[in-house]
């Protein structure tokens, strides 16, 4: 049965509303008609079964046969703070990030970025980057999209407030490995720190550290960024998320 993502405001009681975009693919891609049932999720974790109603040039509705939590989301909340690479790899990171159950993505900018983040310049990405999320979501099977955050200095997001969890960056240079560092105890709370394709600095890697972030390494082999990520998540996931 196809699955669509509304905005959790889209529901009403037990009537459904789907905006243009959605409307076009019901409509104009799949050719949906009155009476057809579909599964919508709403981001927040709640499954609806739908019956269409309504199929218009630019909206729909349908009513509500059926409720359910939806059960794709993992119990370890997952945040990926990562330094914006070069080309589309952000985008790449994004979708396997959203496929392995990240929570949240933060792209940070790091003394050895060569993406620079101008507002004007960055506004279509950002908005590219958040359709790639809420694809790789509906691709899964998840119910919550992962937010995908504006970029800044990691020294403006490390003077931010943070729930309390585990603080993790992951540098090539660290004498330590992953599975000697993480907290035998159960995790519910996790944000892995990327760097560049440069790396991070000594300087940065200090200024984490005195945040209380574990430093890290991942082996023997140098990753690429868009590797590294993806690999602390699912490592995590099979530690103290639902991989195991």
């Amino acid at each position: 049965m196809t699955r669509f993502h509304i905005r959790p405001e889209a529901v009403s009681g037990d009537r459904v509303r789907f905006d243009a975009q959605e409307t076009h693919h019901l409509a104009r891609v799949l050719r949906l008609r009155p009476d057809d049932v579909i599964r919508t999720v709403d981001g927040e974790g709640r499954e609806f079964t739908v019956r269409l109603e309504r199929l218009g040039r630019h909206d729909a509705e349908g009513a509500i046969v059926g409720r359910s939590v939806a059960r794709a989301e993992s119990p370890l909340d997952l945040t990926l703070c990562q330094a914006v690479p070069k080309g589309d790899k952000l985008e790449t990171i994004i979708r396997m990030a959203t496929e392995l159950g990240v929570s949240r993505i933060v792209p940070i900018l790091t003394e050895r970025t060569v993406v620079h983040a101008e507002p004007l310049r960055w506004a279509p990405r950002l908005s590219r980057c958040r359709r790639v999320a809420k694809e790789a979501a509906k691709q899964s099977g998840r119910a919550v999209i992962p937010d995908v955050a504006e970029p800044r200095a990691l020294h403006d997001w490390l003077a931010e407030p943070r729930p309390p969890g585990l603080l993790l960056c992951l540098w090539e240079d660290a004498r330590t490995g992953l599975g000697e560092c993480l907290p035998a105890t159960p995790v519910e709370r996790a944000t892995v720190v990327i760097g560049p394709e440069g790396g991070l600095t000594a300087g940065e890697v200090d200024r984490l550290q005195a945040a209380d972030a574990v430093i890290a390494g991942l082996g023997p082999r140098i990753l690429r960024t868009e590797t590294a990520g993806p690999t602390a998540l699912a490592l995590l996931q099979a530690r103290y998320g639902d991989l195991r």
